[in-house]
């Protein structure tokens, strides 16, 4: 469904000198600086694929969805789109796939939002059995039927984010790139979404490619991950991967009573931090977590202490310091 070979986009911009003069040298002569937002990036992903696009802010995450839905041009390499080009922007192409970005608005500001998905009904050309088929679907499913008639700008964030899902899938579109949809919403909000995209993507098997900065969107909805750094793919397979990685270490808290570490107190494996209430936080290699646990009793009374994983967010965070190329 999607196809990206050696897609980049260098974004050329000018560096100003400060001040008045610095403009005025500006007039004769300008330095520009280049930035490859996407380096060289390729992937493939198949018809009904539900893959997270992770990457940290600045990585190129938001530039390559563009690209593929045709909103900014590559500076070289091809990508394909069900067959499609998305640079040249086909009326046939751009019915087949939405776009939801969750910084961006999409809906009429001052108008309820079924004002702006009968605008979509006529610009996509869908009948009224189907259109009213599907937009009763989607509301009843998110549970916003009592909202259609109020101002967008009323509704409360999440409520909102439910209208733009609504209004970028009424025309059941193939391929759904969605850009932080998430966002600022709060825990139920964000449950709610979830569940919804999750139920949408195996109804429809509509192929879906999501950046989320919430880990508990990617696990919970990918089985696959693409993970890019300065534009660079470091990393595309399945999330267990991943997750697997972190499996070879622990995570032990505890805090002493009584400060009953010594100053400047190491585990026998691993490594120590203090944090700012006490607790001692130690990343450990998983084989040896019985034998830190009986150190750390041995030395005192402790409380507390608790053996976790290691948070996907860290194992990413590792990957992107790596910045290295993983299949």
């Amino acid at each position: 469904m999607i196809e990206v070979e050696n897609l980049t986009r260098v974004f050329r911009t000018y560096k100003k000198k400060p001040g008045f003069w610095g403009g005025v040298q500006g007039l004769f002569h300008r330095e520009f600086e280049e930035t490859r937002a996407a380096d060289h990036i390729s992937f493939s992903i198949k018809e009904g694929e539900f893959v997270g696009f992770l990457g940290p802010n600045g990585a190129g995450k938001t530039t390559t969805l563009k690209m593929l839905s045709g909103l900014i041009y590559p500076t070289s390499g091809r990508a394909s789109v069900a067959g499609f080009d998305p640079s040249k922007r086909e009326n046939e192409y751009r019915r087949l796939f939405a776009i939801v970005l969750g910084q961006k608005n999409q809906l009429w500001w001052d108008l309820p939002a079924i004002e702006s998905f009968y605008l979509l009904r006529a610009i996509y050309g869908l009948e009224q059995k189907v259109y009213q088929a599907t937009l009763d679907e989607l509301v009843s499913l998110l549970g916003v039927g009592a909202k259609l008639n109020v101002m967008v700008r009323e509704l409360s964030l999440g409520e909102r984010m439910k209208m733009e899902l609504i209004a970028a899938l009424l025309h059941r579109p193939r391929v759904l790139f969605l850009d932080e949809p998430t966002i600022g919403l709060d825990v139920v909000s964000q449950k709610a979404v979830r569940e919804f995209l999750r139920d949408y993507n195996r109804r429809y098997k509509t192929t879906i490619l999501l950046t989320s900065h919430y880990m508990a969107d990617i696990t919970s909805l990918c089985e696959r991950v693409i993970v890019i750094d300065r534009g660079k793919k470091i990393y595309d397979g399945n999330l267990d991967r991943i997750t697997g990685a972190g499996a070879q270490q622990r995570i032990i808290k505890f805090k002493p009573r009584d400060a009953a570490l010594p100053l400047g107190w190491q585990p026998a494996h691993g490594t120590a931090k203090v944090c700012d209430d006490g607790e001692m936080l130690l990343h450990v290699p998983s084989e040896e977590v019985v034998t830190v646990c009986q150190q750390i009793l041995g030395l005192g009374q402790v409380d507390d202490l608790t053996i976790q994983d290691v948070p996907l967010e860290d194992i990413i965070t590792e990957l992107f310091s790596r910045g290295v190329a993983a299949k």
